[in-house]
């Protein structure tokens, strides 16, 4: 059971490190101002996804498996009009990821398994919860994706 419990940690740890990191590849290239540029009448910017990439793992690991309290006001992920810096939103999401890894990293064979339950998600146990949010954050990615090639094409 040990074995399996470093096992899950250690691929877990690495895809999200993994996904991080594509997130900030991405950003990169991207001005403040492409960071929040729409460049479809629909969906989201580039900020506005981190945003959301960020409020997700802190409710969804942070506040429901690490406890760590947050509050999540996921219409402002969306909606926020007071468009941080890119660098400040990218170490919001980074710190986001720490917590994430430190939770995937402090659970114990017998934890992976305990119930959960937490609004908007119907995962029945932690295993399922940390591995939809990866799944997620991959979704989104896609999305990042797309919106670098038009901004790029842009100009």
């Amino acid at each position: 059971m040990a074995d399996l419990k470093v096992t899950i940690a250690s691929d877990l740890t690495a895809r999200y490190k993994k996904l991080a990191g594509v997130v900030r590849e991405l950003a990169a290239p991207l001005s403040d101002e492409q960071f929040w540029a729409k460049p479809f009448p629909f969906g989201n910017s580039f900020g506005h996804l981190v945003l959301h990439l960020t409020g997700n793992l802190n409710y969804f690991i942070g506040a429901q498996i690490a406890g760590t309290g947050y509050v999540r006001d996921r219409p402002l992920e969306f909606s926020e009009a007071a468009r941080p810096s890119k660098t400040e939103v990218l170490k919001k999401f980074d710190e986001a990821i720490e917590m994430v890894l430190g939770a995937i990293n402090s659970q114990t064979a017998e934890d992976w398994s305990k119930e959960y339950a937490a609004v908007g998600v119907d995962s029945r146990d932690r295993f399922a919860v940390v591995l939809l949010c990866a799944t997620h954050l991959h979704h989104h990615i896609g999305q990042m994706i797309y919106l670098g090639f038009e901004l790029k094409r842009r100009g």
